[in-house]
């Protein structure tokens, strides 16, 4: 009944969470990878020593590159972002940057997308996660669908709603605070984060509503019906530890990639942890108290 009872503070937590999040994307907005700006990127690294990124800069300036953007990774990487670039720019681009070949430079990587197809992926990111929110409401509203008493089941579907642009909301925000202090990028692996991370908390949120619907059934078998708050607070308990130690060794092999792995899957692994953590305290100290609050407006 802990979760229950304080629910209001829980509600305050997640509004601060909620609002520093929407303020952060109207203030800083998000840093888009070329996946959805278009343009070309390409990563080098200097095995004898990595030059200043303002002598970089001058080269990049010397080509008359309209548009570009210098960044340092590693010990001795280098990562160009520019506007989209033939094979030969690439080529005339890697010649200086080798000061034609007299300095060493590997290229370890080089994406390039066009105009078109980054406003293609756009508008298939912004579909997919839409049909994913749609496709998880109806599938919880025909699940609960025998479950009318004391609140109706569509009411549970909306609950997971709010519960699911929570989970996404925060980790965006995240990003565009990241995005402006430290260069962070969203890609198309930002947008498969965040997928994962709606199956992910749902998952966790039908967990405790299916134990809340077995325990409504076992008080009406046996004929004593107990307030809706103590029902949806022994749910909660009940399924507690197994929700926590499920995330938990979700978020430890994340921190292992996070802190382990190559670079390539950083930012996506972030976008996990930070989703699956904010996720999981959804599912528990939001999603579960809120039907209690639905049930006491309905009284109302």
């Amino acid at each position: 009944m802990f979760v229950v009872k304080n629910r209001k503070i829980f509600y305050a937590v997640s509004a601060i969470l909620i609002i520093a999040s929407i303020a952060s994307l109207l203030v800083w907005g998000l840093k888009f990878g070329i996946d959805f700006t278009g343009g070309s990127l390409l990563e080098i690294a200097y095995p004898g020593g990595r030059p200043d990124v303002a002598a970089i800069q001058e080269k990049l300036t010397e080509l008359e590159v309209p548009e570009f953007s210098v960044r340092p990774t590693g010990g001795d990487g280098i990562i160009i972002r520019t506007h989209f670039l033939s094979e030969e720019e690439r080529k005339g681009l890697m010649d200086s940057l080798s000061d034609n070949g007299t300095t060493q430079v590997t290229e370890k990587r080089f994406d390039s997308i066009g105009p078109t197809l980054s406003s293609e992926l756009v508008n298939k990111a912004l579909l997919s996660v839409g049909l994913v929110i749609l496709a998880i409401v109806l599938f919880i509203t025909f699940a609960f669908r025998k479950v009318s008493e004391p609140v109706s089941s569509w009411k549970y579907g909306i609950v997971t709603v709010v519960a699911l642009l929570h989970d996404v909301i925060v980790p965006t925000g995240v990003f565009a605070f990241l995005g402006h202090f430290a260069g962070y990028e969203v890609d198309t692996l930002f947008v498969t984060a965040l997928l994962v991370i709606l199956g992910f908390s749902v998952h966790d949120t039908i967990v405790v509503f299916d134990r809340v619907r077995e325990n409504l059934r076992k008080e009406h078998e046996q004929k004593k019906l107990a307030p809706f708050d103590e029902i949806v607070g022994r749910s909660i308990r009940q399924t507690f530890n197994r929700s926590v130690n499920t995330s938990l060794t979700t978020v430890l092999a994340l921190l292992a990639l996070y802190f382990l792995g190559s670079e390539a899957t950083q930012h996506f692994s972030l976008v996990l942890l930070i989703g699956i953590i904010v996720g999981t305290y959804s599912s528990i100290f939001i999603a579960s108290p809120l039907l209690v609050t639905l049930e006491r407006w309905q009284k109302k």
